[in-house]
C-alpha cells in the first residue's frame, strides 16, 4: 500500500541515510517534489532509480534466500526491482516470527510495516521504490535480487531484521548526457523531432532570448503546476531530451524524470549555451 511520506521520529537521520545510498533530493526546493531517502550506503548516480513513492530500508520474512538472481527474470542483471519492506530491531525475534506467521496467513506486508516497522518507510507501507544493484547494503541486495516476485523473504543486516517483498521488475532505465554535436545531428532528422520528447526547463524570459525548435517549455520555477501531471503530459516510454541554459537545471529534471518512470532520458550537456557556441552560432547567447 502506498502512503504519503512522513518520517517518524523513531528512525534517526543517520540510520535513514545509511540504509539506501540515498536518492539525492534533486528538487527539494520545489514544494510538490518528494525528497528521496533510503537506506543505501552512498549517493546514487544519475542512471539509477525510478520511484514514484520512496522510502528508506530493506526487509523480508521467513522464506529462504537463494544465492542467484531471480531465475524467472527476463532482464538478467540489467533490471530494476520495486521493493517493499519492514524493518525490526535485531532483538525482536519473537515479533519477527509472529509477523512471518501473520503474512503466511494472508496479512499484507504493507499494513504490517505501517504498524511495526522501525524504518521511516513505514508511512509508505514500507515502499522503497524502484532500485538497482549497487544501491543497497550487500545483504539486502542479495536477498532482494534473489527473491521470487511477490514472495516475502527475510534477511538480516546491521540495521536489524528485514521482511521484504519484490512487487515488480523491469529493464533498468537510462540517463545520460548528450553532447551538443550529437544532438544537433539528431535534430536534422525530421522523424527524430516527431518521435522524441524535447523539454526546455528554462524560464519564459530566457526562452524569449534564445530557443531551439521542437522544445516544449516547462519552466522549473513552475514545477508545481506541471510536475504532478508529467506522466499525462509526456510518454515515459519515449526518448526524452531535457535542456536548460548550462545543463544543470536540466540534469536535475532529468534525474527526477527517471524517478517518475521515464525509461530513456538525455540531458543536453552544457545546455543551449554550449549548443550555440559549439554547433550553431546563429543561436543567441546570454
Amino acid at each position: 500500500m502506498l502512503r504519503a511520506a512522513h518520517f517518524p521520529p523513531m528512525a534517526s537521520p543517520t540510520t535513514f541515510v545509511a540504509l539506501r545510498k540515498s536518492l539525492v533530493p534533486l528538487l527539494t526546493k520545489l514544494s510538490t517534489f518528494s525528497a528521496f531517502h533510503s537506506f543505501f550506503p552512498t549517493p546514487i548516480t544519475p542512471s539509477t532509480l525510478t520511484l514514484r513513492q520512496v522510502s528508506p530500508m530493506l526487509a523480508h520474512p521467513q522464506l529462504k534466500l537463494s544465492a542467484s538472481f531471480n531465475s524467472e527474470s527476463s532482464y538478467g542483471d540489467n533490471r530494476e526491482i520495486l521493493v517493499q519492506h519492514l524493518l525490526l530491531k535485531e532483538d525482536d525475534q519473537n515479533l519477527l516470527v509472529e509477523l512471518q506467521q501473520r503474512i503466511a496467513g494472508g496479512e499484507d506486508l504493507g499494513d504490517l510495516a505501517v504498524e511495526y516497522s522501525v524504518c521511516p518507510s513505514k508511512q509508505e507501507g514500507g515502499m522503497l521504490g524502484w532500485v538497482t544493484k549497487g544501491q543497497m547494503v550487500p545483504e539486502f541486495e542479495e536477498a532482494a535480487f534473489s527473491a521470487p516476485l511477490n514472495k516475502v523473504v527475510k534477511c538480516k543486516t546491521n540495521f536489524g531484521w528485514h521482511l521484504l517483498q519484490v512487487l515488480s521488475e523491469r529493464e533498468e532505465s537510462l540517463l545520460k548526457d548528450i553532447q551538443p554535436e550529437e544532438f544537433h545531428s539528431k535534430i536534422q532528422d525530421p522523424s527524430f523531432v516527431e518521435e522524441a520528447q524535447l523539454i526546455d526547463v528554462r524560464e519564459p524570459e530566457e526562452v524569449s532570448q534564445a530557443s531551439l525548435p521542437g522544445f516544449q517549455v516547462l519552466p522549473l520555477r513552475q514545477f508545481g503546476s506541471w510536475g504532478p501531471e508529467i506522466t499525462t503530459k509526456l510518454d515515459p516510454m519515449k526518448d526524452t531530451y531535457v535542456m536548460c541554459h548550462h545543463g544543470m537545471r536540466s540534469l536535475q529534471v532529468a534525474k527526477w524524470l527517471q524517478t517518475q518512470g521515464f525509461r530513456k532520458v538525455f540531458n543536453l550537456s552544457g545546455g543551449i549555451h554550449a549548443y550555440a557556441t559549439k554547433v550553431d552560432p546563429s543561436v543567441p547567447t546570454y
